[in-house]
């Protein structure tokens, strides 16, 4: 973690009143997010299983990332320089964040044991999530936005853009249709979790 990040202009979709609003991807993920985390993302999403708690819906159709602990995932990978954290803030709020490393290897046969990008962890703000939100969500770009980090994250550190990841079932639209990873099926070795990639040079 570090307490004064670099930060990028970005823009995310307000949902709401449907234009585009100023915000920030910050390298980094600082106690603020960790803050906003712990008393704004985990009260609200509490709130949400019990609504759907309340309504009968079946756990399998909750929240695959409800047990996260993001302060946990954090303080497990300070101080290694394999691991890069990315963070999207706007209105004063954390809206996405993500845990990327560098120990994984390519497995589409073009790129075989090439170094990659392995998105370790991504999640949007409670609030950001249709699979979660009854009402219109707020912003929209959140993870398109933090998968293209991690492309541009990839190609400066030589790996020509190449990005890896395991999907949660209720992810696997996103990544697969909204920014066009290649599937490359079920890993028997990891939860039986798809497998996503981009293409060398893969950009969106």
């Amino acid at each position: 973690m570090t307490s004064h990040p670099d930060s990028t202009p970005i823009q995310l979709y307000d949902l709401r009143s449907e234009q585009m609003v100023d915000a920030e991807l910050w390298d980094g993920i600082t106690d603020k997010n960790l803050a906003d985390w712990e008393a704004e993302w985990t009260p609200e999403l509490l709130d949400m299983l019990k609504a759907l708690n309340r309504k009968g819906i079946e756990r399998k159709f909750w929240p695959q990332s409800r047990h996260w602990d993001w302060r946990a995932k954090t303080q497990g990978i300070e101080m290694r320089l394999d691991n890069q954290c990315f963070s999207i803030n706007c209105e004063n709020m954390t809206q996405a964040m993500m845990i990327t490393e560098l120990t994984h290897r390519a497995r589409i046969e073009s790129q075989k044991n090439d170094h990659l990008v392995y998105v370790d962890f991504l999640e949007a703000a409670p609030w950001n999530r249709r699979e979660v939100v009854d009402a219109t969500p707020r912003f929209a770009g959140c993870g398109s936005i933090l998968i293209r980090a991690a492309i541009e994250h990839s190609i400066l550190e030589g790996f020509k853009g190449r990005v890896g990841l395991h999907s949660l079932p209720q992810a696997n639209d996103f990544y697969a249709n909204k920014v066009s990873m290649t599937d490359l099926g079920l890993d028997d070795n990891y939860q039986k979790l798809r497998y996503l990639t981009t293409l060398q040079n893969f950009r969106i």
